[in-house]
């Protein structure tokens, strides 16, 4: 009799064994399931990352731009999503992005300081306007004095004629690397360059303080740097 009777405790043993098996396993399957879960789900920025990020996609004209929070000058503008225009700066030489964004108006943008040494950006819907380049070739020739034009370190200048929309500015064109910029002249305030290309469905706007050009090939390079950090090239 007690011989059937540890035969049965075993077997009871066995089965309760059999049945714990397939618990443990799923147990086990499903802990690795929520830890891969969460691993996935677990935030990746550091303390303050979601309200403040460091860049911000924002997309102008359908072009997504990745926008480095700190150089946006509008705080109305410090956030992701479709937004008419957006307003950058960045320091000279460093490029690093202007700071605090600043209580001011689209047309306070468009009248900027001429004592420091920063890059300003706009970056806007161009609403199928004449592309930079096309205005550069078709339009601004039209506009130019007849004279010779002077060449400084292989960069040409050319003036506008006074009777023209683009009076009291030059026009100075590269090749190597490629440039083109409109210049005011300097007179009770220094002068501004102005220099505009085109990605996809916006218009970008660079504008610096003229006595900049004397590192004409830095600044060439840097906007060349800024817009591919905006929106890298395919």
């Amino acid at each position: 009799m007690s011989l059937l009777s540890v035969s049965r405790r075993a077997r009871a043993n066995r089965a309760r064994r059999g049945h714990l098996l397939p618990m443990i396993a799923s147990g086990a399957i499903g802990a690795l399931a929520i830890a891969a879960v969460s691993y996935l789900l677990w935030p990746t920025w550091t303390a303050g990352g979601a309200s403040d990020p460091t860049r911000l996609p924002i997309s102008i004209g359908g072009t997504v731009f990745n926008v480095p929070t700190a150089s946006i000058r509008m705080k109305v503008q410090r956030r992701s999503g479709p937004q008419d225009r957006v307003d950058l700066d960045f320091g000279w030489p460093s490029l690093a992005p202007g700071g605090t964004p600043k209580h001011v108006t689209v047309d306070q943008i468009d009248n900027l300081p001429t004592n420091l040494d920063v890059i300003f950006l706009s970056i806007a819907a161009h609403g199928n306007a004449l592309a930079p380049e096309e205005r550069a070739r078709t339009i601004y020739p039209r506009y130019l004095e007849t004279g010779r034009a002077t060449a400084t370190d292989d960069l040409v200048a050319r003036a506008f004629r006074s009777d023209t929309p683009y009076a009291s500015e030059d026009l100075f064109v590269a090749t190597a690397p490629a440039l083109v910029v409109r210049c005011s002249r300097d007179a009770r305030t220094p002068g501004i360059c102005l220099s505009e290309r085109r990605v996809e469905g916006a218009d970008l706007t660079f504008r610096f303080p003229r006595s900049l050009l004397t590192e004409w090939r830095s600044i060439a390079a840097a906007m060349d740097q800024i817009s591919a950090d905006l929106h890298p090239p395919h």
